[in-house]
């Protein structure tokens, strides 16, 4: 046998030719290995994870600990220079020579195809990842000692896999040093001297391999890192290991097991203690999907999906902790609380999975599966205490990666339709409910609950309400986000009504929890109860008439429904003084009382739930001032019970229960009876009773009856006794006056009404009276009737020169005898009534205020006043003559001269109209005496003069007199008397120039300008220069902008030598009458009279315009924006094209316009000698600030617009491209600029030069030079840079502008469109290069053509649905184009995106070759056979089940040789009974069933096939087959048996109904117990002999196969018999298993005959229990291991069928 230097040695000479020739594929491989490493490994941490894998993968001896330890020291033990070496220690086996041979070769790992054997390597580079680290690695096991070299070796010019032998450096000594000297080396050492730049990240890698790292693998138990250095005591080390793994269970049934598995990590935690995590692990598996398939683990028959749930704080080492495993840590973080391991294929980066990966996806789906059932055995078998914590284990926060959050959603999904959720069954008992079935309560109402449970509460109801209460456990906070991902909702606000209405709760309960109920109604009443029928429930206790406590409704006390209202007193010892009158007052408008013991509870109620009684129960809180406000708005019409009220208010002020302003507030308010016993609750005041009153000898009827006053009557005289309080009739009234103001004259105000007894005189007495009541109440506001009849009636005793009578006070005086005399003799025509004193006595100078208030007169201004009104009467009457008016001069004159007043004569007369005027008769006030300074005044105004031709020369003398009137003596500035009596406006034309100017001087003085503007309007008052014209048509001419005046004429200017200069000082006055006298006012008349003649402006018109701009370019006087957009818009400029254009659409031609003008035509100003000439240029800064363009890179946007080519296109010259190419570049810098319609019209012609003739620029490419690698300039329509010259390339953007495409990429279009042009199948080869470089797709089915080559020069263009890219299975080379065999496999892809042609014949195109077959009528080959439905296989889906089971009508049979036979697929079944499949082979002439393959292919395997079979309709010969059994009398003497007899036990029975309450078959209790009463109710029946069944199966052709066995168990449904073959236990296992299946079947059968679907699985967990004699222990125990369980009302049921054990 070769040692192992030997082995290398050979290895060297043989596969490396060393010593030999040179082996010509030795620089391919140094390439392949090269690029495999450099771009599978994107990061340095991954050469570790390929050695961590490759560890894992190893082979250890049994009974070893399999361990990996990593070691970097900063010693040169391999003397290469390296900074930093790093060794690796394996205690594996050791390298095999196939492992040698393996590790020096390409793609050849020893562990291809034993992905089943556990392997978890996946990449096949492995071990070559570490030269991403080092240059030279080491390796020493079993004897080999070797190195590789990155570097090619110089032997034979291959690097990485060329073994070179190790003598020395290093040495295993040492390596053992390192180590430790005092221990053995491991079997396996790999020591990497690290490049230079490497030496970092490696040890940052090292130092973040994550602590859970050996969490799924198999083998590797322990792992550490150390850092060597000179002393050892300075060593660092990073251990993690697996100390344990407990509690191991398997799970049968789903192929499941779990554990719990410790990991430790050196790290330490706040105590010093090593830091360890409990994981409990589920490992399930599942088989794989065919579906899900793909090449790389075609083998793999089933998944491992292992999930990790860590019972503490995950082990991390402040490293983000990842959530998905390949066996490995991969960088996904999920956001989940588990992990998730599983045979992932991972991306090369190692990070992710890939997600979009089938067989990724698949495992995916199984994820949920697992999920849920380790999840369900946490929760069901963890300790009360522990159940809780576990569903923290449920993924709420959503993943990064979507794949993931599908996931999360699918175990939501299922997780809602398991019993997982506890509740509260207040028993011992677990139970366990769905999650929509189990409702959250609120906090403070479960203590409500346990505390009626603690006072003896039964609570054993709560659920009957149809919801379950959550466990307390977990309904807490910190399980919100938990229960609401389950959709665990709280219970609505009409569970809490129900239980709170139908329960104990309130009665049953103490009075301190009745608040408690109370105060959580008051809490949640906004979000729970607004809305409820609480309101309907009796709540509230109040004292009812009879002295009882009862119960109400809220409702009963709501506002507008109120049957009670229910109050607290305030004040706790007012209660029994309310209580005791709301008796008396019969508790009038439904008023209660909350009794004193509730009251007194309440008292120690929180703030918020009084708040809450008193804001939403309507409890009132009240003070005895509230509850006599009640009693006052409720007495109604009850006489007594208004007079009771006011004994209760008497007592309740004399014991301080009420204050005096609360008194006085109840008295303004509370009703009172009159005098006819009626009861008035509005009043005004209150009368005392007319009996001895003062107000009846002087008024005698009452007056103040219609004004709202009570005239109180006799009942407030009478004594009474109200709830034991005595009260006198004098105390009652006296009461009365003080509270409610019970009064008489003269303290009563007087009323709004006459007193007749005024009308005639009156007692001395009585006038004393009066004057007194108005003493009392003077300065007071009197009614209007009263004051009236005292001020007129005559009943005041009065002297009239020395004769008595009686007149009204206001036309009596109080004066001195002199002054009367006085006013007598001055007075001719009017006689002075004075009171009479000697009448009245002195008593009367006491009362003169009261005498002025009722009109008497005392002063001599009120006499004259008196004489003046008197005068005024007679005007009234008729006019006064001219005697009258001198009478009434000289009286004036008389007044002065005795230097008496008169004022108030001369304001009683000077408004009255007694004057005679021009205009008639006329106040003093107003009129005028006529003199020479009112002769230019009376052209403009009608001014009303004294007639003096009436009254004489004599009225000359008295003009003081007149003046003192108020008549104008003189003009004196009186303008507004001009202005007043201004002439209508048709007698104001053509004034004079003085007329007009006094006009002026009005307007400036007088207030009433705008009347004088009003009469001036419209009226052609102004001389001007064209004649007069009205104000506003009118100029002022002013020298500084007038030029504007003179471009057009017809502007009218006043004449200012007719008025003077003296008119240039009215400018303010001129203006306010409408004359232009500003240049703002000015220019907006010419600017409309530049827009009206713009269009027809003469050549001086416009020379005018630039002119006056010009001269008003430096002055303040600047154009508005109104007028600037009429030059700018209005078209007034004439161009060379005939038109006239706005400046803005003009241009002024210059030399740069030259290079343009051949191809377009622009708006030139027309400075033609016949129109404008050439001084037009003279204008040129006014017209370019007008808009008129000038320079040519303003006007580039003409030249879009003016665009003009000629009809032969060779006319047009390089230089004019070159020149339209530059304007182009200047419009592009505009952002928002667009092109015209028109330009783009235009430049869609054919103007542009290619290589094949003109062409338009959407037509043309610019050729670039990135084309060239993939085309030639011949290949497409390129613009012709011969012709053009080289700088058109500088034009790229403008060419991509105007339609020329000038990108490489985004050529494809026309470049495929010249494809028809070419025959040579290397031009077509290059042109589908570049389409395939840059993604093309054909825009139409027309350009959907492919080039099939006949030789270099011919071919035939084909559709693609003709071609397919390649034929696998070579069954499809006649219907067919293949393009593998016409083009390289990089052209494939493109055919397959750009012109979808397909990968490989698709299902339809395998459906219609079999079609093929059918009707050949020939047998097939097993190859033939085998390459079909391996396609099948692979591709199937819910289309290609439809397609299939439409279109194939035979079906391959097994028929026994070598040649395949085709049958009806009616004829052909699936053998999936084999009992039936051995009876029928039996008795059947010919094959009847499906052909599958004689040996298992691993791409087909028998299960797939046999399912595709049955999707496309092929029958199970267990559903086909008919059978007849024998009935019961057929069957020979057949005996009653008991129950118990055929194992009909208790156990059976619940076994059957844990089966049936799971949640998949969706049967109710009172269903599950219907099931089990049929069975119970079956009389059952043994027999010695078993029973015959004939079975027949029916062909497509009438006929039937027929066949017949023996059945030992027989349920007759219809008879309601149980036949069964009494049991022969000492038969042997065979018979005992085969009569269990039999006895399982038949009750599966029995039972779920309507829901087929289910009677397998029941029957085989019956099967097993009928091995277990369905003992009751052990049945319980089978149900827990399958997830199965009954409910509270199943135990029920059980108890009453079975009262005991025996049955």
């Amino acid at each position: 046998m070769e040692t192992a230097r030997e082995h290398i040695e050979l290895i060297r000479k043989k596969k490396f030719s060393i010593g030999g020739e040179e082996n010509p594929l030795t620089e391919d491989l140094h390439q392949a290995v090269k690029n495999l490493s450099a771009e599978l490994y994107a990061k340095d941490v991954h050469f570790l994870m390929e050695l961590i894998q490759n560890a894992e993968d190893n082979n250890y001896l049994e009974g070893v600990d399999a361990s990996l330890e990593f070691i970097i020291t900063y010693q040169d033990v391999t003397a290469t220079g390296a900074p930093a070496t790093l060794l690796i220690f394996n205690n594996e086996k050791g390298f095999s020579s196939k492992n040698i041979d393996s590790i020096c070769s390409v793609g050849r790992s020893t562990k291809k195809g034993n992905r089943k054997r556990g392997y978890i390597g996946e990449k096949g580079i492995g071990f070559k990842s570490v030269f991403l680290v080092t240059a030279k690695p080491y390796i020493f096991s079993n004897g080999y000692q070797i190195r590789f070299n990155e570097e090619p070796c110089p032997h034979c010019n291959l690097g990485y896999i060329v073994p070179e032998w190790v003598e020395e450096n290093p040495t295993l000594s040492a390596i053992k040093q390192i180590y430790d000297s005092g221990k053995t080396l491991p079997m396996t050492t790999i020591v990497l001297p690290l490049k230079p730049d490497k030496v970092k990240p490696v040890q940052v890698q090292l130092s973040s391999i994550h602590p859970e790292v050996l969490l799924f693998l198999a083998k590797i138990k322990q792992l550490s890192i150390r850092e060597h250095k000179k002393k050892s005591r300075l060593d660092t080390i990073n251990a993690i290991a697996i100390i344990s793994e407990t509690d191991f269970v398997m799970k049968k049934s789903i192929d499941a097991e779990s554990y719990k598995l410790h990991l430790s990590t050196d790290e330490k935690d706040d105590k010093g203690s090593k830091k360890e995590c409990s994981y409990y692990m589920w490992k399930q598996k599942f088989p794989v999907r065919q579906e899900s398939k793909v090449e790389r683990r075609m083998e793999v028959e089933e998944l491992v999906i292992t999930l990790a749930f860590p019972f503490e704080e995950r082990l991390s080492r402040g490293m983000s902790s990842p959530g998905v495993y390949a066996f490995l840590p991969t960088e996904m973080v999920t956001n989940f609380p588990f992990i998730i391991q599983a045979d992932f294929l991972l991306a090369s980066s190692r990070e992710t999975i890939l997600l979009d990966n089938k067989w990724n996806k698949g495992i995916l789906d199984c994820v949920p599966s697992a999920f849920i059932n380790a999840l369900v055995l946490l929760i069901r078998t963890a300790e009360n205490a522990l159940v809780a914590p576990m569903f923290k284990f449920i993924p709420l926060n959503s993943s990064p990666y979507q794949e993931l959050n599908i996931v999360r959603e699918s175990i939501k999904a299922k997780l809602v339709e398991e019993n997982i959720v506890p509740s509260e069954s207040y028993t011992k008992q677990k139970f366990f409910h769905k999650p929509c079935e189990v409702f959250r309560l609120v906090a403070s109402f479960r203590k409500i609950l346990e505390k009626a449970k603690n006072e003896g509460v039964s609570l054993l109801d709560l659920s009957s309400h149809g919801n379950y209460i959550l466990s307390s456990a977990l309904d807490r906070k910190e399980y919100d986000h938990i229960l609401s991902f389950l959709g665990v909702k709280p219970f609505n606000n009409n569970w809490y009504v129900k239980c709170i209405g139908s329960s104990n709760l309130i009665i049953g309960v103490s009075e301190e929890l009745y608040l408690e109920i109370l105060l959580f109604v008051a809490d949640n009443w906004t979000s729970k109860f607004d809305c409820s029928d609480i309101k309907n429930i009796p709540l509230i206790k109040y004292v009812g008439r009879d002295g009882d406590v009862s119960l109400c409704s809220m409702n009963e006390c709501t506002p507008g429904n109120r049957q009670r209202v229910v109050s607290l007193s305030q004040h706790y010892n007012m209660a029994s003084w309310l209580i005791d009158w709301n008796k008396e007052f019969k508790c009038v408008g439904n008023r209660f009382f909350v009794p004193k013991s509730t009251q007194e509870a309440i008292s120690s109620f929180s703030k918020r739930g009084l708040e809450w009684l008193q804001a939403r129960v309507n409890i009132r809180t009240v003070k005895v001032y509230g509850y006599a406000r009640h009693l006052n708005n409720s007495l109604n019409n009850d006489r007594k019970l208004a007079v009771a009220f006011v004994h209760f208010l008497y007592h309740s002020l004399s014991k301080n229960h009420l204050s005096e302003s609360e008194v006085r507030n109840l008295s303004d308010s509370m009703p009172l009876v009159d005098n006819y016993g009626n009861l008035i609750t509005q009043r005004k005041g209150v009368l005392v009773p007319a009996n001895g009153s003062k107000w009846v000898g002087l008024i005698g009827s009452n007056p103040w009856r219609g004004e709202g006053y009570v005239e109180l009557g006799e009942d407030y005289l009478h004594p009474g006794r109200f709830a034991g309080e005595f009260t006198s009739g004098e105390q009652l009234l006296n009461f009365l006056k003080t509270w409610v103001a019970a009064s008489d004259i003269p303290d009563i105000p007087p009323p709004n009404a006459a007193i007749p007894a005024v009308s005639a005189p009156l007692t001395n007495e009585n006038v004393f009276l009066l004057l007194d009541w108005i003493r009392n109440h003077r300065g007071t506001f009197f009614p209007q009737k009263f004051l009236n009849c005292i001020e007129e009636g005559s009943w005041l005793k009065i002297t009239v020169n020395g004769h008595s009578g009686y007149r009204p006070p206001s036309q009596s005086f109080f004066l001195s005898s002199s002054l009367g005399n006085i006013m007598q003799n001055g007075s001719l025509l009017v006689d002075i009534p004075l009171i009479d004193q000697s009448f009245y006595g002195d008593r009367i100078n006491e009362y003169k205020e009261e005498l002025k208030t009722i009109g008497v007169m005392f002063e001599d201004g009120e006499a004259c006043e008196f004489i003046g009104k008197h005068l005024m009467s007679l005007a009234a009457s008729s006019t006064l003559t001219r005697d009258h008016v001198l009478s009434v001069l000289n009286f004036i004159r008389f007044l002065t001269e005795n230097f008496l007043p008169l004022d108030k004569f001369i304001n009683s007369i000077k408004e009255k109209r007694w004057l005679r005027t021009s205009r008639g008769d006329r106040s003093p006030v107003g009129s005028v005496l006529f003199d020479h300074e009112w002769r230019t005044a009376s052209e403009i105004s009608d001014i009303p003069f004294i007639d003096t031709d009436y009254y004489g020369e004599e009225i000359l003398a008295f003009k003081e007199e007149l003046k003192s009137l108020g008549v104008l003596i003189g003009f004196c500035g009186s303008y507004k008397i001009v202005v007043d009596n201004l002439k209508s406006s048709s007698r104001l034309t053509s004034l004079t120039s003085d007329a007009v100017l006094l006009v002026l001087e009005c307007m400036r003085h007088s207030r009433s300008s705008n009347k004088l503007i009003e009469a001036f309007k419209g009226v052609k008052c102004f001389k001007t220069n064209i004649g007069y014209n009205c104000p506003g048509e009118c100029f002022l001419f002013d020298s500084q902008w007038g030029c504007i005046l003179q471009v057009f004429r017809g502007f009218p200017l006043i004449d200012d030598g007719f008025y003077g200069s003296s008119i240039s000082s009215y400018r303010n006055e001129l203006k306010k009458t409408g004359v232009k006298v500003d240049f703002e006012d000015a220019v907006k008349v010419f600017a409309q009279s530049f827009s009206k003649h713009a269009s027809s402006m003469t050549k001086e018109n416009v020379v005018s315009l630039l002119s006056c701009c010009r001269q008003l370019k430096d002055t303040p006087y600047k154009f508005p924006s109104q007028l600037k957009k009429y030059i700018r818009e209005e078209k007034w400029l004439r161009t060379r094209l005939g038109d006239s254009r706005s400046p803005s659409s003009c241009i002024l031609f210059g030399s740069d316009w030259q290079s343009i003008s051949p191809i377009t035509l622009l708006p030139f100003i027309d400075d033609s000698d016949n129109y404008y000439g050439k001084g037009i240029h003279e204008y040129k800064k006014e017209l370019e600030m007008m808009g008129v363009v000038i320079d040519i890179k303003d006007g580039v946007k003409f030249i879009a617009a003016g665009l003009h080519f000629p009809q032969d296109p060779s006319r047009i010259t390089p230089g004019d491209v070159i020149a339209l190419l530059k304007c182009i570049r200047n419009l592009l810098q505009d952002k928002n600029y667009s092109f015209p319609d028109n330009f783009r019209k235009r430049i869609s012609n054919k103007w542009l030069k290619t290589p094949v003739g003109y062409r338009p620029p959407d037509k043309c490419l610019l050729f670039h030079s990135r084309r060239g690698f993939f085309l030639k300039q011949t290949d497409g329509p390129f613009v012709d840079e011969g012709f053009y010259g080289s700088t058109i390339k500088f034009y790229k953007e403008e060419l991509r502008a105007i339609g020329v495409t000038v990108d490489v990429d985004d050529g494809c279009p026309l470049i495929a469109s010249h494809l028809d042009f070419h025959l040579e199948f290397s031009t077509i080869v290059r042109i589908y290069n570049y389409l395939s470089a840059f993604n093309w797709k054909p825009d139409s089915e027309a350009a959907k053509r492919i080039w099939i080559p006949d030789g270099s020069h011919n071919g035939n263009w084909v559709s693609p649905g003709e071609c397919v890219l390649h034929d696998e299975d070579g069954l499809f080379s006649v219907q067919f184009h293949v393009l593998e065999k016409y083009y390289e496999p990089k052209l494939l892809s493109f055919f397959s995106s750009a012109f979808h042609v397909r990968s490989n014949p698709s299902v339809d195109d395998y459906c219609k070759l079999w079609n093929v077959w059918e009707s050949s009528g020939h047998p097939l080959s097993h190859a033939d056979c085998s390459k079909f439905w391996v396609y099948v296989s692979n591709h199937w889906s819910e289309k290609t089940e439809r397609t299939l089971a439409d279109g194939l009508v035979k079906l391959p049979v097994g028929s026994g040789s070598d040649e395949i036979l085709l049958s009806n697929k009616r004829d052909v079944f699936i053998a999936d009974d084999l009992q039936l499949t051995d009876l029928f082979e039996q008795f059947s002439p010919q094959p009847l069933f499906v052909w599958y393959p004689r040996q298992s292919l691993p791409s087909l395997p028998r299960t797939m096939l046999l399912e595709i079979y049955r999707k496309i309709g092929v029958r199970m010969i267990s559903e086909s087959v008919q059978k007849e059994e024998s009935s019961l009398v057929d069957v020979a003497h057949p005996s009653p048996v008991k129950r118990k007899d055929v194992l009909l036990k208790k156990g059976l029975v619940r076994l059957i109904l844990g089966f049936l309450a799971c949640p998949t078959m969706k049967m109710d209790a009172e269903r599950r117990h219907e099931a089990i009463k049929r069975l119970l109710n079956t009389v059952f029946l043994v027999t010695f002999e078993p029973t015959t069944v004939n079975y027949s199966l029916s062909l497509s052709s009438g006929e039937f196969v027929e066949a017949k066995a023996s059945r030992v168990i027989l349920w007759d449904r219809k008879s309601s018999n149980f036949i069964a073959q009494k049991l022969d236990r000492s038969g042997g296992e065979k018979n005992i298993i085969e009569y269990a299946t039999y006895f399982s079947e038949a009750i599966s059968e029995g039972l779920l005959w309507e829901n087929s679907d289910h009677i397998g699985a029941l029957s085989e967990l019956l099967k097993f229990g009928f091995l277990l004699k369905f003992n009751e222990e052990a049945i319980r125990f089978l149900m827990k291991s399958k997830n199965l369980q009954i409910f509270m009302e199943d135990e029920v049921f059980l108890a009453s069928t079975f009262p005991s054990d025996s049955v």
